[in-house]
């Protein structure tokens, strides 16, 4: 893979991030109803930074667990050595049933991975809703899935990936695109 473009440096994902925190606060009116999700890995990253933000701005707390889909996905391909899927776990401490779900990812592209996650959460209780936050959009849709907040909107080709790195997994922050 060949870098092409940098796309968002370290402030610009750190305006996306405080900007979609405001976006969850003024959409469900506070946060008393919600719980951030963050799907493994670099969206467990992201969720827990949306959840300082959060907590500045409010003053309080938001509810926040960290969901491993690799059981639900429709095109399983992480393997251990085994032959088995490779399972993280589910940290979700509080009960989802009528409460407001947002999901967090790092890249939104196909929307199979957020597909596995809804079904993930939908295991674990009957949310009121289920809101999805990315930092990218991408395009390139399978299913019939929409983010209600994004920090930015990159047309990609499908010859080409979008890299999110995250200081606590990469040493970094960035987004850049790559060609394959």
């Amino acid at each position: 893979m060949t870098e092409k473009a940098n796309i968002l440096d370290e402030q610009a994902i750190d305006r996306a991030l405080t900007r979609i925190a405001h976006e969850i606060i003024e959409r469900n009116k506070g946060i008393d109803k919600c719980i951030l999700v963050g799907i493994k890995t670099r969206g467990a990253f992201l969720a827990k930074r949306l959840a300082l933000k959060i907590e500045q701005f409010e003053g309080k707390k938001i509810r926040s667990g960290e969901l491993d889909i690799t059981l639900y996905r429709d095109d399983l391909v992480l393997k251990n050595e085994n032959k088995e899927p490779l399972v993280q776990q589910v940290d979700i401490e509080h009960d989802v049933t009528d409460m407001k779900v947002v999901l967090v990812d790092d890249v939104l592209y196909t929307g199979r991975t957020v597909r596995a996650a809804m079904d993930a959460v939908m295991d674990l209780g009957r949310p009121a809703s289920v809101q999805l936050a990315v930092l990218v959009d991408r395009g390139h849709r399978e299913l019939p899935i929409r983010p209600d907040y994004v920090g930015k909107n990159i047309p990609t080709s499908s010859g080409e990936r979008v890299v999110v790195s995250v200081e606590e997994k990469d040493g970094k922050n960035s987004v850049s695109i790559h060609s394959i």
